[in-house]
Parts: C-alpha cells; sequence; structure tokens
C-alpha cells in the first residue's frame, strides 16, 4: 500500500510544475504581462530550445547497450492496437478517417512523458523508473512522433490528390467485353506511377520537415552521445551540462498561459478525449504489457505512463496542419490539470 512518505515525494517532484504554469496563466491572463505575441515569441523557444534539449538530456541518459526488448514490444503493439481500434470505430460509425485516427492516436498512446513524466514517475518508481522512461521517450522520438508527421502529411495530401476518377461503365447490363477490361488496365496502370510519385512527394516533405524539427538533431546527437558515454565512459562537462539543464527547463509553463480557454472542444469531445486519454491509452498498454509478459515493477511504469496527459509535440503538429487542434489543447491542458490525481489513483490501484 502507498505510504504517506511516497505521495509526499511525488507531490514535491511535481507542484513545482504546476506553480510554474498557474503562475504564468496568472501574469497572462490576470496581470497582464505579456502580450499574446511575447507568449508566441517564448512557446517557438520552447520548441525549438527547451523541449529538444530536455529531449536530448534524457536520450543521451538513456543506456542503448541494455534497452528492455520487452518494453519495446509492449509499446509498439499498444500503438498498432490502438490504430485498428480505431480504425475499426471510425469504419462502423462511417464518420472522420485519418484525422480521427490521427487525434485518437495522439490522445491515447502519446503521452507526456519528457515534461511531467520524469519527476512524476521517478518519486513513484524511483530507479527503476529512471531507466525504463529514457527507453520511452527514445522510442517516442525516434519512431512515433516521426510516424505521426507523415501520417499529418499524408492526411494533408488526400484532400489534395488529383488522381482522375475512372468513368463509370456504360454498359447495358451484358458483361463487358476483352476489349473494355484491357481498358481498365490500361487506365490502371497509368495511374500506379501516380501514386507512387505522390508517396515519393510525401515522403520527401516528411524528410524536410525532421530536419527543420530541432527535435530530430536533438534525439539523434543525445543517441550518438549515449553510445559514447556508455561504451566509453565520457562525461560530458559539468558546464555545458549545467547550460543544457537551465536552458531545457525554462519557459515551459508559459504553454498553458498562451491557450484562450482551458476546454477548447465543448463538454462532448472534452469527454472523449478524457477518456482515450486516462482509460483506453493504460488498458491497451496494459493488454500489450500483458501479453508481452512484463511483470513488476516494469508492468506498473508501463501503465502509470501511458496514463499521464498528453503530449505537446501532438498538439503543435495538429495545430501546424489543423487537424483537430482544439482536441488536443483541452487533451493537455486539463490532462495536466488532473494527471496527479489520476496518476495517484493508477499507482494506488498496482500497488494493491
Amino acid at each position: 500500500m502507498i505510504s504517506l512518505g511516497d505521495v509526499y515525494h511525488v507531490v514535491t517532484a511535481t507542484v513545482p510544475l504546476y506553480v510554474t504554469m498557474i503562475l504564468a496563466f496568472i501574469s497572462v491572463k490576470w496581470w497582464k504581462l505579456f502580450t499574446p505575441d511575447q507568449c508566441s515569441g517564448i512557446n517557438k523557444f520552447v520548441a525549438n530550445f527547451s523541449i529538444p534539449l530536455l529531449s536530448f538530456q534524457v536520450i543521451s541518459s538513456n543506456n542503448v547497450y541494455k534497452m528492455s526488448l520487452k518494453l519495446i514490444y509492449a509499446d509498439c503493439i499498444q500503438k498498432l492496437l490502438a490504430i485498428l481500434a480505431l480504425t475499426l470505430i471510425i469504419k462502423i460509425s462511417a464518420r472522420g478517417g485519418l484525422k480521427w485516427i490521427i487525434t485518437g492516436l495522439s490522445l491515447s498512446t502519446l503521452p507526456n512523458t519528457l515534461i511531467l513524466g520524469i519527476p512524476l514517475m521517478k518519486a513513484m518508481y524511483k530507479d527503476e523508473a529512471d531507466a525504463l522512461l529514457p527507453q520511452i521517450i527514445f522510442l517516442q522520438s525516434m519512431i512515433w512522433y516521426n510516424l505521426l508527421l507523415f501520417l499529418h502529411e499524408l492526411d494533408a495530401a488526400i484532400p489534395a490528390r488529383t488522381m482522375p476518377a475512372t468513368p463509370p461503365s456504360q454498359g447495358t447490363g451484358e458483361s463487358e467485353t476483352s476489349q473494355e477490361l484491357q481498358s481498365k488496365e490500361e487506365e490502371e496502370a497509368e495511374h500506379r506511377p501516380g501514386r507512387k510519385l505522390r508517396i515519393l512527394l510525401i515522403l520527401t516533405k516528411v524528410g524536410k520537415k525532421l530536419i527543420k524539427n530541432p527535435n530530430t538533431y536533438a534525439t539523434f546527437i543525445g543517441l550518438i552521445w549515449s553510445s559514447i558515454h556508455f561504451r566509453w565512459g565520457v562525461h560530458m562537462p559539468d558546464v555545458v551540462n549545467q547550460s543544457i539543464t537551465i536552458l531545457s527547463s525554462g519557459g515551459l509553463g508559459l504553454f498553458m498561459a498562451s491557450n484562450s480557454t482551458i476546454i477548447a472542444c465543448g463538454p462532448r469531445m472534452t469527454m472523449v478525449a478524457i477518456g482515450l486519454k486516462f482509460l483506453v491509452g493504460p488498458a491497451l498498454m496494459a493488454v500489450a504489457s500483458i501479453v508481452i509478459g512484463l511483470r513488476d515493477t516494469m508492468l506498473k511504469v508501463a501503465i502509470v505512463q501511458a496514463a499521464l496527459p498528453q503530449g505537446i509535440v501532438p498538439f503543435v503538429f495538429a495545430r501546424e496542419y489543423n487537424v483537430h487542434p482544439a482536441i488536443l489543447s483541452t487533451g493537455v491542458l486539463l490532462g495536466m490539470l488532473i494527471a496527479l490525481p489520476v496518476a495517484l489513483t493508477y499507482y494506488v490501484l498496482l500497488a494493491l
């Protein structure tokens, strides 16, 4: 059973983040110390410096030579189950499409492990979380955010496609002649190079965006430094380490203050977003982890981190591509506010 000392450590680790967010919110909404343009500039600083440096800091501390294959498999299965479930729901309801799959995937499987998860999970599970969380963040940065970006580009290309439609058959009820069948096959053969070209263009565009994304560089440099550090024992100079720590911690709370309202998508979609985040995501991770064979603390860490609020990076993508940004904004903001009691609830239930 959880002790009062454990609760105290969790609160001590997470309350400073809430103090920062609340102070930033009051500074913008009540005291008017920052204009929207200034908030936008600070958010760009956070996106281009704070989050990439924090990614580097965590990934570089991950021992790439001792990553858990079971955790990797469980993480992959969770994402696959989410995609299959969302696709099935959308087909049954005959509503939405790829946009809703992207939104559901962002809400249910991409938690805010980087900012909130690190202090919270370390306070709960100590050394075990310190070893496992960098692996989860590594997978998100290296695989899942890039896949999410590809899905956004694919969705943007679908309404913009220019493929001519095949004219309907003008038959009179009789079976098609061999000449008509041959004509259709020739038309399809002409369209195939067009499809390949569009896929190539999508991949090229995604590649260019990844090259421009500072987090891409932070991830790969963190991977390289981790390989060097854990292979040869080379340590980063303190002056560099302290500079990264200070820069990675600055300005994160102002993200919350830059949004006009906490609940931006209405009560119905808010309930859907919260359900996907705090119920469906952990449930899928629990199923995937049990199937793979995760046990004890590793299983608990996998489930609790899946119950963390939605990550900021998916919201940045959603705003850039205009794919339900209000829903994801609500998922981030409201999720951050209720993250502590939700995480403690899962912690207590898993400790029974």
